[in-house]
């Protein structure tokens, strides 16, 4: 019964693959044009959190004669959670890769390799402001990416199969 508990517990973790940055040496190496990319399985690497928030306010008078000030504020979160599972949209103007996490027209993000980092890894694009965090245009309307979801990367699953057989024969020799 042991020997079949360690054989299920050998396969389990033979067969795992390990989540890897995507780069540009990855989509060289596996030949990642537009059609193979519709086939592979992206995730983040970290929660990304899009905010949203609209705020109005009136000020006036009651029937009474005393002062009213009235505001109200709507507030709109998308979280996108590590690991979240994504698929390929298409490619930007700019080398951007665009990866869609839900649907509904224009719910997409951008991920693109920044210059000033040397890692290679295609990280969130946003328009970032101070103080607001990165503008992202997400479903059509306008929404501020939270300061650590800037450190966000496109990730994929990369298992290594190698595949070995062996024959063996045991040589008895030769008598005279």
């Amino acid at each position: 019964m042991k020997y079949l508990a360690l054989i299920v517990v050998g396969l389990a973790l033979y067969s795992c693959g390990v989540k890897v940055p995507v780069t540009d040496a990855l989509k060289t190496e596996y030949n990642l044009n537009d059609k193979n990319m519709k086939k592979v399985q992206f995730y983040t690497s970290q929660t990304i959190i899009l905010e949203k928030s609209v705020t109005s306010g009136t000020q006036g008078t009651a029937g009474d004669g005393t002062l009213v000030t009235s505001k109200s504020s709507d507030q709109e979160r998308v979280i996108i959670p590590t690991n979240t599972k994504g698929i390929f949209e298409s490619f930007g103007p700019n080398g951007e890769t665009i990866v869609r996490f839900e649907v509904g027209p224009g719910k997409v993000l951008k991920f693109a390799i920044r210059p000033s980092q040397a890692t290679g890894k295609y990280y969130l694009v946003a328009d970032w402001k101070q103080d607001k965090g990165g503008e992202i245009m997400y479903g059509g309307e306008t929404y501020y990416a939270t300061a650590l979801s800037g450190n966000a990367y496109l990730m994929v699953v990369l298992k290594k199969l190698n595949k070995t057989r062996r024959k063996d024969r045991v040589v008895k020799g030769m008598k005279v």
